[in-house]
């Protein structure tokens, strides 16, 4: 077999769920990316969470991948717990974190789930002990979710999709009732409604990713000297040596007098880097061309 290796690009075929996503895996660093809880529009209750329990599939499809790093949620969780102090102004002056901006992700995902149903026919003809059916009962679900994909430095809608997933199940089998589901993510997956569910957050991590291809990623410098600068992405984020950045410099923040929106801030371009070493999670770069780089100046790939 021909070996379809490339510096450039490599083709991988991933399992999620329900078939086979192609994703190409570029030489480039991996964006990363944060997912938030699902908020629950279809007025769907159980004991089951399923705001938690798509914000944990999305963030595994999205790591599935291969093409990003996901923010860890209990990060998430920190992070927007700064944000939500600061906003109530208890945060000393310029010590808060901002509205909109995520530490070290780029891109923020959030969803709304409206539309969460499953419905059963035949159950008579089962016979159903603490939770678990033996029986021809026939179920079919139907999922349907809003996802929005946020710039993180600007807070910007990048884009807005909507996907839905649907999946059936029939014939004499034993099978556990959703209704009295607990919080076992692995056994929800196995069911009717799980199968949906994975099937439209395939779809939305397929739409993802190929909207953010045309997106550059983006780090910063963490320090710099006269020759060389410290990059805050390393191995982990997918930086190998060789690689080579632009380099920004930020300008004033451009705020929205009416919103109070940051709306991001004109840019400079000041010189160009050569990764040389790295890190689990950072990187040296040797300066290339330009001079006079500092700590915050933005790093982006072409």
């Amino acid at each position: 077999m021909r070996k379809l290796l490339a510096s450039s690009a490599v083709v991988c075929l991933l399992a999620l769920g329900y078939g086979i996503f192609v994703a190409e895996v570029f030489a480039a660093p991996r964006k990363t990316i944060a997912v938030s809880e699902f908020e629950n529009k279809s007025g769907w209750r159980g004991r089951w969470s399923i705001g938690w329990g798509m914000q944990e599939m999305m963030a595994t499809a999205l790591i599935d991948t291969g093409r990003f790093t996901v923010l860890e949620r209990q990060d998430l969780s920190s992070v927007m717990a700064e944000q939500d102090l600061g906003a109530s102004g208890r945060a000393a002056e310029g010590t808060a974190a901002g509205i909109g901006q995520l530490g070290r992700a780029q891109i923020l995902i959030s969803g709304a789930i409206t539309e969460f149903e499953e419905k059963r026919s035949g159950e008579g003809a089962g016979i159903g002990i603490k939770g678990f059916r033996i029986g021809g009962s026939r179920e079919q679900a139907h999922v349907a979710i809003n996802v929005r994909i946020y710039d993180t430095t600007t807070g910007e809608v990048l884009d807005s999709l909507r996907v839905a997933g649907s999946a059936a199940s029939g014939g004499l089998k034993v099978g556990y009732s959703s209704r009295d589901f607990g919080g076992d993510l692995g056994g929800f997956r196995k069911t009717p409604l799980g199968e949906a569910t994975q099937e439209a957050i395939n779809e939305a991590v397929a739409k993802i990713a190929s909207r953010l291809r045309g997106v550059p990623w983006q780090g910063a410098l963490i320090r710099a000297d006269e020759s060389r600068v410290y990059i805050n992405a390393g191995g982990e984020s997918g930086i190998s040596s060789g690689m080579e950045f632009d380099v920004y410099r930020p300008g004033e923040a451009l705020i929205d007098p009416a919103t109070g929106m940051n709306l991001g801030s004109v840019t400079e371009k000041i010189g160009r880097v050569r990764v040389s070493t790295v890190q689990d999670k950072f990187s040296i770069a040797d300066v290339v061309t330009g001079s006079g780089m500092e700590r915050g100046d933005l790093v982006k790939s072409n």
